[in-house]
Parts: structure tokens; sequence; C-alpha cells
């Protein structure tokens, strides 16, 4: 059998190559995705979750950008992180100074690699390029920084001069030399081909972009070439189709290869961090942290995995900080029904149970998403029994246009009337935080998710609000519908809260 990695003369098997560095640029390359732009508190709460999960380099930014990017960094470069805090450089010696000022470790030098970014973007020639490059990194490493120089552009470069030009960076000081596939053009022969010339020169870096698709097979067959750090994104985050997600790659090597890269339980966490703060969603089916990637709902898939946690699936969801979960729909078995039911705490007899199964399949059949809440209606409904609320929405006040926005609930919880108000970013996040106050924090209580399922068209249009709310282990997803889309979010998360307390003994208690 010839290994994929390791079989070619120029690569190594990817069990055997020993340590595997990773450098996030979800602060600075990630960042660059249209529309994205974080504040110095929002990249200070990724930078630490990033050294939560042991990443070993972090890019905070790009310093020449202004004062408000150099605040970004220099707050990063205090967090007193286990990992180098680097600053993106120009190959101009001011930018190299504005880093300094903000107290980074080191550089991530870029340069121009292929003829178009030497001639046609910085205008200087080929020999010039060498020799400035060279006094850059000299300057860089007599002020005591760590430096890494990236040929830009250097899928596309000609490898013999990229060869030179990294070469000269080396024998100038720098720790490392980085290919570049700037613009995701590389295929995996390419960058074979180039990562091996550049290892042979000392320590190398990998950076890779998925424009055609291929950015964590380009990661992979740097590593088997010689490369012993991926640069990458959380969530795979960049300019045009994104960088290399951090979490595939370290998946790959870590599940495939047995190649330990970063502390992998705390992936799920950080990815939902930096979609929630850069506004980008997880694709559903994203690899390792999208929605999907342990959910099963076909019932021939949730019958093998109740029976067996690895009949479908690679690896195990708490590898990745994950839970598995088995989804409600048209594709929906009997032990799929039967152990969400179970969860629940419902146990039905046979006869009911096929009836509950054939009515999931009808609200599945009409392409909906058979909801918790959905479930246990359908399950009271055909039990016969009624279930008494905990947790009612009496009444809702949103007032938008003034601020801050304002909004007051007044709820009936457990026979109390309780009545509460709130301030919020907009009408729905001041609604949401007053119902949250109403119902106290001794309920302990967590919004997981929030998203607009569906709107109707015109002008009376009707706005379809899920949540996720969970207490403890306990997770419950309901769905609201009405032509407000305040009074949506607050009935659903009510809704939720109310089945979420619902088997519990104790009362509710109020804030004091």
């Amino acid at each position: 059998m010839i290994d994929l990695f390791g079989g070619h003369p120029d690569t190594t098997s990817l069990a055997d190559v020993g340590d595997v560095q990773f450098l996030d640029t979800t602060l600075r390359d990630g960042e660059q995705a249209p529309g994205v732009s974080l504040t110095p508190e929002e990249k200070a709460r990724i930078a630490r979750g990033l050294d939560d999960a042991a990443v070993d380099v972090i890019e905070a930014g790009s310093a020449c950008t202004g004062p408000g990017e150099r605040e970004t960094i220099a707050r990063v470069a205090d967090l007193d992180l286990g990992a180098t805090v680097t600053s993106f450089s120009r190959g101009i010696r001011s930018d190299i100074d504005l880093a300094m000022d903000c107290g980074v470790d080191g550089v991530n030098l870029v340069v121009p690699a292929s003829d178009r970014h030497v001639s046609e973007k910085v205008g200087t020639s080929r020999e010039d390029n060498v020799r400035t490059t060279a006094e850059l990194v000299e300057y860089a490493k007599d002020h005591g920084l760590w430096v890494e120089v990236i040929g830009e552009d250097g899928s596309r470069a000609d490898l013999d001069y990229l060869e030179e030009l990294m070469a000269t960076s080396l024998e100038a000081g720098a720790d490392r030399v980085c290919y570049a596939d700037t613009v995701g053009h590389a295929t995996p022969d390419r960058t074979l081909e180039v990562v091996s010339r550049l290892a042979d020169l000392g320590p190398v870096s990998t950076h890779t972009h998925d424009d055609i698709g291929l950015a964590v097979t380009n990661a992979l067959v740097s590593v088997a070439a010689g490369a012993d750090l991926v640069h990458g994104t959380v969530n795979g985050i960049g300019e045009r189709a994104g960088n290399v997600a951090l979490e595939e790659v370290a998946i790959a090597l870590e599940h495939g290869y047995g190649v330990e890269t970063m502390a992998l339980t705390e992936v799920y966490e950080l990815a939902q961090l930096v979609a929630k703060l850069t506004g980008i969603p997880l694709a559903p089916n994203k690899a390792v942290v999208g929605e999907n990637a342990f959910t099963h709902e076909s019932g021939i898939h949730t019958d093998g995995t109740l029976k067996d946690d690895a009949m479908y699936e690679p690896y195990p969801p708490e590898t990745v900080g994950r839970e598995r979960r088995l989804a409600l729909g048209k594709h929906a078995g009997k032990a799929g029904v039967t152990a969400a039911l179970e969860e629940h705490g419902f146990e039905l007899a046979e006869e009911a149970l096929e009836d509950v199964l054939t009515r999931v399949k009808e609200i599945g059949d009409r392409g909906k998403r058979v909801t918790d809440a959905d479930l246990l209606t359908i399950a009271e409904e055909v039990q016969g029994s009624d279930r008494d609320r905990r947790v009612e929405l009496l009444d809702l006040t949103a007032v938008s246009g003034v601020t801050p926005p304002t909004a007051s609930v007044r709820l009936s919880v457990d026979g109390e009337e309780r009545e509460q108000a709130a301030t919020g970013s907009g009408p729905v996040d001041a609604a949401m935080n007053a119902a949250e106050d109403a119902l106290s924090h001794s309920a302990d209580a967590n919004l997981e998710s929030y998203h607009v399922d569906a709107i109707t068209g015109g002008t009376d249009a009707v706005v379809t609000v899920e949540v996720e709310m969970s207490r403890g282990d306990h997770h419950v997803t309901v769905t609201a519908s009405d032509s407000d889309i305040t009074r949506a979010s607050v009935t659903a998360m009510v809704d939720a809260m109310d089945r979420l307390v619902a088997d519990e003994d104790e009362t509710v208690i109020a804030d004091d």
C-alpha cells in the first residue's frame, strides 16, 4: 500500500512528522473577511480562547492599519498569554517600529515573492527586494523580535527566486520562512514542490486559502513536505473563500495520524465565540463544528448510533467539545423518537409510540423541523394528558426609537405575576433581557442559540424564531411565530423555559 503522505520521495508519513504548531490569524486575516470588524475587547476574548486551546502563535492584527488596531494589538500583547503574539508587517521599517510599540513578541514580515507582486504591486526589482528583505530581518532581530518572513503569492512565484529570497531571509536571522498560497491558487502538487524545496533551507510554515477547496489538503501536503507550522483561522473565515480552518487540520492530524496540535476539547466553544463575534454563522454541514456534524435524523443511523456510538461517527463528539444530538423529522425512526422522549422523561406504550412517530413524520413531510416542544406536545396529546404551565407570558411592551431601546414583560411564574423592565442593543435584546430577569437567574438557564427560521412575504409578514435553551444537561429547542419578531422571540424563550422547569419540584425563586 502506497502512503499518500510519505510515498513520495519528498514527503514524510504524517504519522512520523513529530511536532506541528499552529499560527492563528483569525484576528488579522480572518477579520479581513467582508463585513467583519472586531473591537479590542472582542479580539481579547478570542485571543484568550485561542490560548486556552493551546494555539502556539497568535497574529493579533496589523499595526500599520491605524491607532485603533494598535490599541487592539497592545491589548492582546498585554494579556500575558502562553502563545507568541505577533503583528503582520509589510516590508517597511516603520511597520516593524509600530509593531514594537504595541509590545508584540514578533512580526510576520510579508514581502513580495511573485513577479507580479515584486514589479507591479511594489514597483521594485528582484535584487532590491532580496536586499531590502535581509535588511528588515536584521533590523527586527536586532530589536529582539521573533521573525517569520512570508513570501506573498509564493505559490505563483518563480521557485528558484523564491528559494533565493527565503534563503537570504534565514541567513539574515529570520526564525522561519513561510510558503503563502495567497490567492488559493495552488494544487497539492505545486504545494509539495515548493514546500519541500523551502524545507531544505530551514524552518518553514504554510499559509493556505480555500478558493478552490484545497486548503486542508494543501496544509496536510505542506506538513508532509516539511512544514512544521500551519497558519489558519477559526472556522476558516478570511478573505474571499477563507483561510484553512485550523480545527479541520487539527482533527485530520490527530484523528487520522495521531499528531496532536491543539486542545481539541476547546474547539467548539471557540468556534461558537468566533461565529458570534464576527457575525459569520457556522454552516450546518461545516466539518467538526457545524450543527449537523454530530446530529442524526435518519432512522437507520439513529438506531445504529444508539446501539454503537461509533456506528455513524468518525470520532466521538466529546473529542472536540461537542455532544451528540438526535434530530426528528421525516426520516425519524422509532429508536430516535423513543430516545428523545426518554430524555424528557416520557415512556410510551408501543401503540402510543407508533402514533407519535406517525405525527412526527407528518410534520417532517411538510418540510418542518420537529422541535423538542413539538415532540412533547404530540406525546401529551397522544397520552391525553394536560400539562400545567409553570411559566407563561402575560404581557409584553417594547419601545424602539429611544436610546437605549427598552422593554417590559409580565410573566406568570408558578402562579405568581412578575414584571421586569430592561434595556438592550435593540427591542428584541431588551425584551429577552427583561424576560430573563423576570424568570430569575436562580433558574440557571442559558440561551444557547437564537435565529430567525423563516419569514413570510408581504407587509403582514410572519416571522418564526427558534431558540435553544439549556439548564444543566437538559436542552430544549422551541419555535414561535408572530408578525412581531419581539413577541415571537420572547414567546419562544418563555416556552423553552417552561419546558426546562416542567419536571422540577422546586419553585423558580425570584431574584432579590
